[in-house]
């Protein structure tokens, strides 16, 4: 690595941002006690060809750690150390010889599997950088010519929910680049046939999909995680579908494909996941919040040690603390800007409305903020209105933005659709637009997301074929 000058900087925009002739580095982290840049020259190195230790004087304003180094380029690659105090039983997990993942990181590098999960908070565990992604400096944005967004009113919305990697993962999809962003610009032709609006992408910011640790019990392989509900990149676009091997080419296919949707007047939808981390419990792996600032990013129990876990997941994101709620905003907003993206589903939605003590608030600071923030404005918001910890938000979710998913239209016209008596009143308020729901709110029938099958439990030839489960190639004992 040639020589750098090193400046102090300034403590905004967080994230790795260009200035100048080089690259602005800035970090949130409260509690810390020290912080390192490390910069690496390949992306298998096991240990930085540089490291940068920030003096607290210099390069500390505030709550925000910052440094410019001269003469980064994009593709530059770079990893944080974090010191601080390993005490749990104050809430703060601190291991100053693990490498983290900067939370605003824009990409992430890495073709061999993640170690993450040989990285548990314990504060003598090290680290070697070889099998960690590491976060990939992008070039300046270039705004997306011809990609006007087709803004299509909800009433008229037709949602066509989608994996980027299955839908075009067969050689029945005959496409040239299968399961990737280009495998989808290639089955456009096939979207417009259908007659939809929008596509909603099962989540698309990076997670490690190699942390399932079952296997399949027939053969023994080892099982990946599909779906990407374990978010490790909240504005990072999942590496592993793009079809070019190079540095955040992830970044540039996402793009195109937002491009040549919008051209088809097919809007862009992210299904999010802002209300657990990858992390996981306290035996999951530290790789970037935990380490940062635990006490902040997560919700814990009285005792501090344990995170409480209204997600079923083993963590709880603190999504009302204002730097948690500055943070899910600044990702949106980059989703919108930046990569053009027409909308968003919220996972467990009511878990953003839940305060520091997990309580269910009022009026939550970070929902009213999605509602009515002017970047947003235009953005499509949908609730998933209830959490794995007892609320169910359904008909009364807040604020006249949001839309719902509504689970009591897929309930009802099931029922209906297998003949259980009784089910035709149920049926024709459901199928007629929910009023029993929505109109004591002054909400309209666009409101509602009605579906009849999703991600969760039955395709819908799997709903008309069979009348138990059949997965026990999971390893969870069907």
């Amino acid at each position: 690595m040639t020589a750098q000058a090193i400046r102090p900087g300034k403590p905004a925009p967080l994230g790795a941002t260009y200035v100048e002739d080089g690259v602005r580095f800035c970090l949130v982290a409260r509690d810390a006690t020290g912080v390192t840049l490390c910069l690496f020259d390949n992306d298998g190195d096991e240990q930085p060809s540089r490291e940068i230790v920030l003096d607290e004087s210099a390069n500390r304003t505030g709550d925000v750690w910052h440094v410019e180094v001269s003469g980064l380029e994009a593709g530059a690659l770079y990893l944080y150390r974090v010191s601080g105090p390993y005490e749990p039983e104050t809430g703060h997990r601190y291991n100053e010889h693990l490498y983290l993942l900067d939370p605003y990181a824009r990409a992430l590098s890495g073709e061999a599997p993640w170690a993450l999960q040989e990285q548990h908070a314990d504060q003598h565990t090290r680290s070697s950088a070889a099998r960690i992604p590491k976060c990939v400096v992008t070039a300046e944005s270039d705004d997306v010519e011809g990609a006007k967004a087709p803004r299509h009113p909800l009433q008229l919305t037709v949602i066509y929910e989608m994996h980027v990697r299955g839908f075009t993962r067969s050689p029945s999809s005959a496409v040239e680049h299968p399961g990737t962003y280009r495998g989808i610009i290639e089955k456009i032709p096939y979207l417009t046939e259908l007659g939809i609006t929008s596509v909603e992408l099962l989540p698309v910011h990076e997670f490690d999909e190699h942390e399932n640790k079952n296997h399949n019990p027939e053969t023994g392989e080892r099982l990946v995680n599909y779906w990407g509900y374990s978010t490790a990149g909240f504005f990072a676009p999942k590496r592993g579908y793009a079809a070019d091997a190079g540095h955040a080419a992830q970044v540039s296919e996402f793009k195109d494909m937002v491009k040549a949707l919008h051209e088809a007047d097919i809007e862009v939808i992210l299904d999010v996941v802002f209300n657990h981390t990858g992390e996981g419990g306290a035996d999951g792996p530290t790789f970037s919040f935990r380490g940062i600032d635990n006490s902040i990013y997560y919700l814990l129990e009285d005792d501090r040690r344990t995170y409480a876990n209204y997600t079923g997941v083993g963590n709880t994101v603190n999504c009302n603390h204002p730097v948690v709620r500055h943070f899910i905003l600044d990702s949106l907003r980059y989703w919108v800007t930046e990569m053009h993206v027409d909308g968003f589903r919220f996972d467990l939605a009511s878990v953003l409305a839940r305060g520091g003590n997990g309580e269910l608030l009022e009026n939550p600071p970070l929902l009213e903020a999605i509602a009515e923030d002017p970047i947003l404005r235009s953005a499509k918001i949908i609730a998933e209105a209830w959490d794995a910890a007892g609320a169910y938000q359904v008909g009364w979710f807040y604020g006249g933005r949001w839309c719902e998913w509504n689970d009591r239209f897929r309930d009802d016209v099931r029922r209906f659709w297998r003949g259980e008596r009784g089910m035709s009143s149920a049926f024709a308020t459901r199928i007629s637009g929910s009023s029993d729901l929505y109109s004591k709110g002054g909400r309209k029938p666009f409101h509602s997301i009605n579906y009849v099958t999703c991600h969760d439990g039955f395709t819908l030839a799997d709903l008309v074929s069979y009348s138990r489960k059949h997965n026990r190639a999971n390893g969870e004992d069907n």
